[in-house]
């Protein structure tokens, strides 16, 4: 997952949960999926965080001018 964008992880993201919504698979590969789908949202989750850093540093960057 670390090669891995914020953008691609978000549509795996959204690819696993909708075969988790199907409700169609064994439990096995559900939780599986779950495990993935779980993350996946971790990573996003982080990536979105250091983003929403990186904004307030440049904007306490931008005051200090």
């Amino acid at each position: 997952m670390n090669n891995m964008t914020y953008e691609q992880a978000l549509e795996k993201l959204k690819n696993t949960v909708e075969k988790l919504e199907e409700g169609s698979l064994p439990l096995d590969k559900s939780m599986e999926l779950f495990e993935e789908g779980t993350r996946l949202a971790s990573f996003c989750e982080k990536c979105l965080n250091e983003a929403e850093q990186k904004i307030t540093d440049l904007k306490v960057d931008k005051k200090d001018d």
